[in-house]
C-alpha cells in the first residue's frame, strides 16, 4: 500500500495561516471567494504571501513558525505606523485586517509598482527613469520627517546619532575584523566627531529605493517598516545617499550613469532651506551601518549558519564602504 504522506511544518503552517487570513479579511468586511497564499520573494523578517479575495489583492507578512512577535518580527508594530500614517501625505499601503494572535500577521492593500535598488537589483532600471525615481525620493523624505510624532503609536525613546552608532557597532563587533578591515579606526573617527541630536521625527530606518514602490518615477508606497523609530532626520538622509553611487559597490552592484549627485539630492531634501548640518558624519556613518550588516552576512555564511556562496562577492564592497568612510572623515 502507498506511504501517507503527512504534511510538513510548514504546510501545516500555511494552511492555518490561510484559514486565519480568509477569516481575518471577512471579518474586517472584505469578501469574495479567496485564493491560495503564495509566497512573495524578499524581506528578511517575516514571512510575506499573495492573496485576493475576487479581483481585491492584498499582500500578507506573518511571524515565521517558532518566531514571536518582537523586534523585526513585530507585524503589528508594522501595521500601527502604516495605519498612523494613512492620513497623511506619506504614501503607505492601507491596513485590512490584523491578527495578534501568535504567530501575528496583518494584511495589506497591495500597491502595483516597483521597488528595485537601481545600483543593486535585478532587472536594471533605465538610468533616466533611475534618475527621475531617486530626485523623488529625496522629495518625499521630508513628508515623513514633517508627521508630528505626537500623532503616531511611538512605543521608544528617540535614537540619537552615538545611540545610531551604538546600534551597529554592535553589529560590526561581532563580526571577525579580518572580514572588515579598517572598520575598528572608522568606528573611532565616528565616536570622537559624533554630532549632537537634533529634535527627533519619525524615522523610517531603511529609506531607498528598494523599499520604495514606484509606478513610473512616482512614489507609490512606502514599505518594510520593520525598524522605525524616533529619531535623527540626518541618519535617514545618510543612508539614503549610501545608494546614489554605485561605485560604492563593487563587485555586487552596478554604475548606472545619470543618477543625482549627492549634493542635489540633499538640495531637493532641503527643498530651499538650509542644509542640514554635519552631513558628512551621516554619510560615512551610513557606510559603517552597510559594512556591518554585510559583514555580517558575510560571517553567517562562512560559519554555516546561512548557505549563499553569492555573500563571498561582498569583500570588495566592504572594504569600499569604509575606505571611503574613512575619507570623509579624515
Amino acid at each position: 500500500m502507498p506511504t501517507e504522506t503527512r504534511p510538513t511544518p510548514a504546510e501545516l503552517h500555511a494552511i492555518d495561516l490561510q484559514e486565519r487570513v480568509v477569516a481575518g479579511l471577512h471579518a474586517a468586511g472584505h469578501e469574495g471567494t479567496p485564493t491560495a497564499l503564495e509566497p512573495m520573494l524578499g524581506g528578511h523578517s517575516g514571512l510575506t504571501y499573495r492573496i485576493a479575495l475576487d479581483a481585491q489583492e492584498y499582500v500578507v507578512k506573518a511571524v515565521p513558525p517558532g518566531q514571536r512577535s518582537i523586534g523585526r518580527h513585530d507585524m503589528l508594530r508594522q501595521a500601527r505606523i502604516m495605519a498612523a500614517l494613512a492620513d497623511t501625505d506619506v504614501p503607505v499601503p492601507r491596513i485590512c485586517a490584523t491578527d495578534a494572535t501568535e504567530p501575528g500577521w496583518f494584511a495589506m492593500e497591495l500597491v502595483a509598482g516597483e521597488s528595485l535598488e537601481p545600483v543593486l537589483d535585478d532587472p536594471a532600471v533605465e538610468p533616466a527613469l533611475a534618475a527621475a525615481r531617486m530626485r523623488r525620493a529625496a522629495e518625499i523624505l521630508p513628508r515623513l520627517h514633517r508627521v508630528p510624532l505626537d500623532r503616531l503609536p511611538v512605543d521608544g525613546d528617540p535614537l540619537s546619532p552615538a545611540d545610531e552608532l551604538a546600534r551597529w557597532s554592535r553589529t560590526m563587533g561581532a563580526v571577525p575584523a579580518e572580514l572588515v578591515p579598517g572598520a575598528d579606526r572608522l568606528e573611532r573617527l565616528l565616536a570622537d566627531a559624533t554630532p549632537e541630536a537634533v529634535v527627533p521625527v519619525l524615522v523610517h530606518g531603511d529609506y531607498r529605493l528598494g523599499n520604495i514602490l514606484s509606478v513610473g518615477a512616482e512614489p507609490a508606497a512606502l514599505i518594510d517598516w520593520e525598524i522605525w523609530s524616533p529619531g535623527d532626520p540626518r541618519v535617514e538622509l545618510g543612508w539614503f545617499l549610501v545608494f546614489a553611487d554605485g561605485a560604492n559597490f563593487p563587485g555586487v552592484g552596478r554604475i548606472v550613469e545619470g543618477l543625482p549627485r549627492a549634493d542635489e539630492l540633499v538640495e531637493r531634501y532641503a527643498d530651499g532651506g538650509p542644509t542640514p548640518r554635519d552631513l558628512t558624519w551621516f554619510d560615512a556613518l551610513g557606510r559603517f551601518k552597510m559594512a556591518a550588516i554585510m559583514g555580517h552576512n558575510l560571517r553567517r555564511h562562512r560559519e554555516g549558519r546561512h548557505h549563499d556562496p553569492a555573500q563571498e562577492l561582498l569583500p570588495a564592497t566592504i572594504a569600499r564602504l569604509i575606505e571611503t568612510g574613512l575619507d570623509r572623515l579624515c
